[in-house]
């Protein structure tokens, strides 16, 4: 073969590589415009976000009611098409928030209150469930398959709006490790049996023994995955005692273990659930260094606000105003269905609870009543319903008005609810302090004036010395009682005083170690000395936690 002949068949062999790499550079084109059309929609989400932070907290509005709104709000302006992808939350951002919840839970406080949190996460769930379903039935003239999916849809508690009313008035903590474990192990019970109410729509058959037998697979199944895969990663947390590290080995046990359970056929809420538990109160609380758990406590503390912030911006960006206003009459049914089942549920159950454990006080079963809030997981399930299921656009329109209502109205009025009740009430102790308070801003306030006084002249200097003595006899006394009480901190607590004294003592040792932070950055000292500071920092802070 001639130099000419193998000249040309490579020529030949590569005639249609022009081609190819024009529709290369066309994909990479077109995906280079998606990139940069996802990246524009981020970016006003996370400016979204921050405006309605902002706004949240100069109105005293809860940050998740107004991300709902300023969903609805945006929704014409952006560019594409985003809403909610029922995949991504359940494989993605719902086991964050499970984990997060869980590996902030105390087990101690979990036990002692255990009963109350069974009760409404187990029998409660089934009654609220099954009344909603029944009203909504024959409210609405559904089969009972799709009915009773609409009971067990709006039978899910969301905890977050909940939560962050408690941060602003402040509760008693046994009431709030009741609303975060009911939460925890409501969601794993409820989508247990979504699973099991999909499975007899796609099947169209349905027994009790076996239905009750899958019930039961499926739980112990989760919570024994969930107890190797956290005694195994509560090992690794101890031997690899680097923040970096143990942040990355947290992801994939929250990630990892939600997927397991699903491979075997078993929860994987209920597994995260678990794993969370044991890695919270064994791997991080118990094993971990002082820097190593400031880190991990950080990390998914930050993830999960973010996902949150994604998760019910998305929720307002899903839901459509005339859909919403066409289906109000089978919404406002559907609110009162699942109003009318947690009554029911809640009431009754924490009233026999007296006979074999601490009774609930009425105010806080008030609380636990008024805060069903519904959430994300409920737009998800909402969003999983088969496609086979007769009605199913009517039904998620039916559900997402109903979460869309929920998160507005309830969780707008519930601040203003939980201050009526009065739950945690003004102890001596808090009264005392906000005493002391009052006079050292007064005091301070008219040494500011006198200042202003004397050099505009209005003031001669011995009298502003005078005056200015009198005033500070006052600051020293205040200063001095209010040092006194935050060095004592009472070991009893008081309420929400003993949290607000932490507050204060967490915001200097936070100065402390950010001082020392930059001092490293600018090589003024040297690592280790750095080091051996914030460590020392750290246990103080992790103190303030633990107690």
């Amino acid at each position: 073969m001639s130099f000419i002949q193998i000249v040309m068949g490579l020529m030949t062999s590569l005639a249609p590589f022009p081609h190819l790499l024009s529709q290369i550079e066309s994909g990479t084109s077109a995906q280079s415009g998606r990139v940069e059309e996802l990246a524009i929609i981020l970016i006003i989400l996370l400016l979204v976000a921050t405006f309605v932070a902002i706004f949240s907290r100069q109105f005293k509005i809860p940050y998740v009611a107004g991300l709902v709104l300023a969903g609805l709000a945006i929704t014409e302006f952006l560019p594409g098409n985003i809403g909610l992808d029922s995949s991504l939350i359940l494989n993605l951002f719902l086991p964050i928030l499970v984990f997060e919840a869980a590996i902030n839970t105390d087990i101690s406080r979990l036990r002692s209150t255990i009963v109350p949190i069974s009760l409404l996460a187990g029998p409660g769930l089934i009654v609220s469930f099954g009344v909603t379903g029944l009203v909504v039935k024959f409210g609405l003239g559904l089969d009972w398959i799709p009915a009773l999916l609409v009971g067990v849809i709006l039978a899910v508690t969301d905890t977050v709006s909940v939560i962050a009313v408690f941060k602003e008035v402040s509760v008693p903590s046994r009431l709030s490790t009741i609303v975060n474990g009911e939460s925890m192990f409501n969601d794993g019970v409820a989508l247990v049996i979504f699973t099991l109410l999909v499975n007899v729509q796609i099947m169209g058959s349905f027994s009790f023994l076996n239905g009750l037998q899958q019930l039961l697979i499926v739980i112990m199944g989760g919570t024994i995955i969930g107890l190797m895969v956290g005694y195994l990663s509560s090992g690794l947390l101890t031997r690899y005692d680097d923040g970096l590290t143990s942040i990355l080995l947290s992801v994939a046990v929250a990630l990892g273990t939600f997927q397991l359970g699903q491979l075997l056929g078993v929860s994987g809420v209920v597994a995260v659930v678990v794993a969370g538990l044991l890695v919270g109160n064994i791997g991080i609380k118990q094993t971990a260094s002082a820097s190593n758990r400031i880190a991990l406590y950080s990390f998914w503390e930050y993830a999960g606000f973010g996902v949150n912030t994604f998760i019910f911006l998305l929720i307002g960006l899903e839901i459509n105003p005339l859909t919403l206003w066409n289906t109000l009459p089978a919404v406002l049914l559907a609110i009162f269905a699942y109003q009318l089942g947690r009554l029911l549920s809640v009431y009754p159950l924490l009233a026999i609870l007296k006979w074999f454990d601490r009774p609930i006080p009425l105010r806080w079963k008030h609380v636990l009543f008024l805060g069903n809030i519904k959430g994300s997981l409920s737009m998800v399930m909402a969003l999983t319903l088969p496609a086979t299921l007769e009605g199913r656009s009517q039904l998620i329109a039916l559900l997402f008005g109903a979460v869309l209502l929920s998160l507005v109205g309830q969780g707008l009025s519930l601040p203003w609810l939980v201050k009526r009740l009065n739950i945690q009430e003004v102890s001596a102790f808090r009264q005392r302090i906000q005493e002391l308070q009052a006079q050292l801003m007064a005091a301070k306030a008219a040494q500011e004036e006198l200042n202003n006084l004397l050099k505009s002249g209005v003031l001669p200097k011995s009298i502003y010395e005078e005056m200015r003595a009198s005033y500070q006899v006052k600051i020293a006394g205040a200063e001095k009682q209010l040092r006194d009480i935050y060095n004592i901190r009472p070991e009893n607590g008081e309420g929400g005083d003993r949290g607000k004294l932490d507050a204060v003592w967490r915001q200097v040792l936070l100065a402390e170690k950010s001082a020392l932070n930059d001092a490293l950055r600018k090589q003024i000292l040297s690592e280790e000395i750095v080091q051996n500071q914030v460590n020392n920092l750290d246990q103080q802070l992790l103190k303030l936690e633990d107690d």
